[in-house]
């Protein structure tokens, strides 16, 4: 009987080979990385500032090293991020060095994406061979919402950076018994630091990891719970160094924590952008996913697969899944050390536990966040082909890998078919490359064809399944290249046929832009208007911005605004450090109207910035709704534009 474990006693084939072709290998690896450079480099600056939340607080670190340590939204240090700032120092040095604009910023980003692709083929080629490491590098370089987040400037291109590193070095760690507590440190580290740029999130891979050492590592069982132990105390120090300074730190010397309702780092990382993510209580958030489906749509293992994420991410999750047990059964009884079970372990722990995870939160979660699967799938399949593809001549795995290519295909065109109006023909073309490639694996080891035709014909059936597999995500991913994205919530690929926004709107089409037809969601309003953004850097008149240019001298702020994202736009346009009142969303109660009262009278801040008509930028009540009813009442406005303000140092009559 035919089984996937069956050549585990024969010595190790070239498909786990862990030595390096010093030529064509090299080459390839070396193009697959220039070629993911040109893509994520491609068109960059159309991107412009991308959320202009972040990129505020990245202007404010490249111009005071105050603002770049605690990631500051403004220079002058008033509130923070509702994120850890280590994706902020990245951004904000490379502003510093080069100055601040918009490929200062995103540069940084699309770079760490090419190193993911490095790290992810780098751990697939230590174990498997380097046409399974060039598999797995192509599939991350080419999933749709990798290509959008690592060509933008949310926290999530460093975390996955980081934790692809973090992956590479405990295979490291598995393969080298001498210097295994070396690589577990290395380990920890990276994923400690993982912390500092999105938190709890970049935990969510130490099942898989811790587990594939404890079983896989070479050391005896002892030492394996010592330098598990190590790794622990390695993650601890580099997560938690930043966390004690800023906690210990008295509140009156830093910027309030954006995020928290009551000034703390600890509330902030394990409240609400925590814990509250999974149970959904989320205080202060926009609305969490527990009877608001808008944002992720209803909790379960469906939701992956519909909706606004399925098409991000799942073009190949079906067949990662399958590579999974693929990998898990090709091990078999194999010693414990077998690498076959220790990279399923690794690489199906880190899919399958954050696979869950992101199906079962029941608080904030966007179509974004599935660029932490893509590396996991990635790998995962390029190893199980590499497994599969040279026991092609064996009935199992051949009916395994023609079983896989029906699944991706018929998956893929049913995502396609998600854009009907878009490349309508490429389904097809998808669907009957998968058909003929599932039927070419089956039918050619019966022909009894010479060894040089196999050859050519497995070249042939090669073709087909890549071009199955690939064709769709490198679609989309060539559309997300050619758009123009912006705003809080981005997504990859074409316009589907709606997403529900704030409020149940949906939006359609090219309506759901930014500043000058950027792709991502958006409120309304003039100026950044309201919490998720809108006119943005675009719907800031030169009038405006020379008016708080002239005006910002001898200020601590030029101007106050309500929501992060009401100040941002204006900041960026004008150069001068704005107050957020209210943080990102405007429920932060910072400052308090007595505060806010203190600082108008020791002329700290200039003007106080209304959208149309004079109404605040977002605000939802609170202490934003205090200080905005003082400030109407008791000071003297103007129009410029659309835009109502309200000069601080002259009084109403």
């Amino acid at each position: 009987m035919t089984t996937l474990s069956d050549p585990l006693d024969a010595p190790r084939s070239h498909a786990l080979a862990t030595t390096y072709t010093f030529g064509r290998d090299k080459i390839l690896y070396v193009g697959l990385l220039a070629l993911t450079a040109i893509a994520y480099l491609w068109g960059l600056s159309k991107n412009g500032y991308a959320n202009e939340y972040y990129a505020a607080a990245v202007q404010a670190g490249s111009t005071s090293w105050k603002a770049w340590f605690f990631g500051a939204l403004d220079s002058s240090s008033f509130i923070t991020v509702d994120k850890t700032p280590a994706a902020l120092w990245v951004m904000g040095l490379s502003g510093r060095i080069f100055g601040f604009n918009s490929w200062s910023m995103l540069v940084p980003e699309a770079l760490m994406g090419v190193a993911s692709v490095g790290f992810v083929y780098a751990a697939v080629r230590r174990w498997f061979s380097a046409h399974a490491a060039l598999l797995a590098g192509t599939i991350l370089a080419l999933t749709p919402v990798a290509v959008l987040m690592f060509r933008f400037n949310n926290p999530d291109a460093l975390l996955i950076l980081l934790l692809c590193a973090g992956a590479w070095a405990v295979t490291r760690a598995i393969d080298s018994p001498a210097r295994a507590a070396r690589w577990m440190l290395l380990a920890g580290a990276l994923v400690g630091f993982g912390f500092l740029a999105k938190m709890l999130q970049a935990f969510l891979v130490l099942p898989a990891f811790g587990l594939a050492y404890l079983v896989a590592g070479q050391a005896r069982l002892g030492k394996r719970l010592v330098h598990l132990v190590l790794a622990t105390v390695s993650l601890v120090v580099s997560a938690g160094w930043w966390i004690a300074i800023v906690e210990l730190m008295p509140a009156s010397a830093r910027p309030y924590i954006g995020g928290s309702s009551t000034n703390s780092i600890l509330e902030l990382t394990l409240g609400y952008n925590g814990l509250g993510r999974l149970n959904g209580n989320e205080t202060g958030s926009v609305g969490g996913g527990v009877g608001n489906p808008g944002w992720g749509g209803e909790a379960g293992l469906q939701r992956l697969f519909g909706g606004e994420f399925a098409a991000q991410i799942t073009w190949l999750l079906p067949a990662a899944l399958l590579s999974v047990a693929v990998l898990v059964a090709s091990s078999g009884r194999a010693p414990r050390t077998d690498r076959r079970r220790a990279f399923a372990l690794l690489w199906g722990g880190w899919l399958v536990v954050t696979g869950l995870v992101f199906s079962y939160m029941q608080g904030i979660i966007h179509s974004y966040y599935m660029v932490a699967l893509a590396p996991a799938i990635a790998a995962v399949v390029g190893a199980a082909v590499s497994v599969l593809w040279p026991r092609r001549s064996e009935w199992l795995p051949r009916a395994t890998l023609a079983g896989g290519a029906l699944l991706t295909a018929g998956w893929s065109f049913a995502l396609l078919r998600q854009t009907p109006e878009w490349q309508p023909w490429l389904r097809w073309v998808v669907l009957f490359t998968g058909i003929a490639a599932a039927g070419g694996l089956m039918v050619l080891p019966d022909l009894g064809l010479r060894r040089t035709a196999v050859r050519q014909a497995g070249v042939v059936v090669a073709t087909l399944l890549a071009v199955s597999a690939l064709a769709g995500p490198t679609a989309y991913s060539l559309s997300t290249i050619s758009a123009a994205h912006a705003g809080a919530l981005p997504s990859a690929g074409p316009v589907a046929s709606g997403r529900p926004g704030m409020g149940g709107r949906v939006v359609f089409g090219d309506d759901r832009s930014g500043p000058a037809g950027q792709r991502g969601f958006a409120g309304g309003g003039a100026v950044g208007g309201g919490f998720l953004g809108g006119g943005g850097i675009s719907g800031v008149s030169s009038e405006l911005v020379a008016l708080l240019q002239d005006g910002a001298q001898g200020y601590t702020w030029a101007a106050a605004a309500v929501t992060a994202n009401g100040a941002a736009p204006l900041q960026i346009a004008s150069g001068e450090p704005v107050m957020a009142i209210g943080g990102f969303n405007g429920t932060d109660p910072a400052p308090s109207l007595a505060e806010f009262q203190q600082l108008v009278a020791q002329n700290k801040i200039h003007y106080f910035v209304a959208d149309t008509g004079g109404r605040m930028m977002g605000g939802r009540g609170g202490t934003t709704n205090e200080i905005t009813t003082w400030v109407t009442e008791t000071f003297q406005s103007r129009t410029i534009g659309n835009t109502t303000i309200y000069d601080l140092t002259q009084p109403g009559a």
